[in-house]
């Protein structure tokens, strides 16, 4: 039987029988295999996006499936395909668009958000949303392409070249990978965060990892680079303590990405900015090179996805997901097996 979570405010997630909706031209009709609860998704469980979205809402974006149902017009995709969705769907008209940037379209609808998304059985989306995915790629491993295009986007927006001295500021689940592809990419990194099970998880996989609590973070990376500074810090813990940090960590000339959604504005060290003439990069999701690229970084095996998942579990089990994250410690990625 198909079914689905929905959320209906309050901190409320009812388990119930799940809608087939029958794919239109152009559109196709997937049957969802794993789908991991994402940040975004505990904010909306808080209640913190009941102004946006439409409920009884399906929330998910983080998920792989596979093709059961292609509507008129779709080729390219047969039945039993393993795919994921790129979760975004653009007005094709605005300013960014028309200028190929489409990724931050001025009137975004994000699937899983603004519409329905992939916690249920059956989901069916635009077919020009589908990316497949190679046979040797597990479907639970899927379902981390999203959150891993995401750090894909970071660091090639960053231009990270082999040797660059990088901090990672935060270490959750995107800060994470953030801090593995830019050590893919050649950089040495340093991963800062204030959770001890997160700080002896980056360790357990390679990377160096700190409590800036314990440690002094700036003094660290100028031993490292003699005085000079990291080449890029990528802020990703959305709080104040980081963007005051990221500024003192700089070289002349470095890059500051930010890839944390802040609650409220922060305050930025522009004195420093004008300074060291430093550079002030935002990023936000991904486009489809990025999603190509995550998919064969995950299919080489270079990445230890494995080790981030914490826990899968069978979708009613949303709501203690929620929980046990609220709760921190012990947690980075919990997939749901729909």
């Amino acid at each position: 039987m198909a079914q689905a979570a929905y959320y209906e405010g309050g901190r409320s997630i009812r388990l119930g029988a799940g809608e087939r909706v029958t794919p239109g031209p152009g559109e196709v009709q997937l049957k969802i295999s794993h789908c991991g609860i994402c940040g975004t998704d505990l904010h909306i469980f808080h209640g913190a996006m009941d102004a946006r979205v439409k409920m009884p809402l399906v929330m998910g974006h983080e998920m792989s499936a596979t093709v059961h149902q292609l509507g008129a017009g779709v080729d390219g995709f047969a039945l039993g395909d393993p795919v994921v969705v790129l979760p975004l769907a653009p007005c094709k008209d605005c300013p960014a668009c028309a200028a190929g940037h489409s990724h931050v379209c001025h009137n975004l609808n994000f699937l899983g958000i603004d519409t329905p998304g992939a916690f249920q059985s059956y989901w069916t989306v635009p077919a020009y949303t589908l990316h497949r995915m190679p046979a040797n790629l597990a479907l639970k491993h899927g379902a981390m392409i999203e959150p891993l295009a995401v750090a894909c986007h970071d660091v090639r927006l960053a231009d990270v070249r082999p040797g660059d001295h990088v901090v990672v500021l935060g270490g959750g689940p995107i800060g994470m990978l953030v801090a593995l592809v830019a050590r893919h990419a050649g950089a040495n990194v340093i991963v800062s965060e204030i959770n001890p099970y997160r700080v002896e998880l980056a360790a357990s996989l390679g990377l160096e990892a700190l409590n800036p609590e314990e440690t002094d973070l700036v003094d660290t990376v100028m031993r490292r680079t003699k005085g000079a500074g990291a080449d890029i810090v990528f802020e990703v813990s959305g709080s104040q303590a980081g963007a005051d940090i990221m500024t003192d960590l700089l070289r002349v000339r470095g890059l500051a990405v930010i890839v944390a959604i802040f609650a409220q504005k922060p305050q930025i060290d522009l004195f420093r900015f004008f300074w060291r003439e430093l550079r002030l990069q935002g990023v936000r999701v991904y486009e489809p090179q990025d999603f190509a690229d995550a998919i064969a970084l995950a299919a080489s095996g270079a990445l230890p996805l494995d080790d981030l998942i914490t826990d899968i579990r069978p979708l009613s089990a949303l709501r203690s997901g929620f929980e046990d994250m609220e709760k921190g410690g012990r947690v980075m990625k919990i997939l749901l097996e729909i």
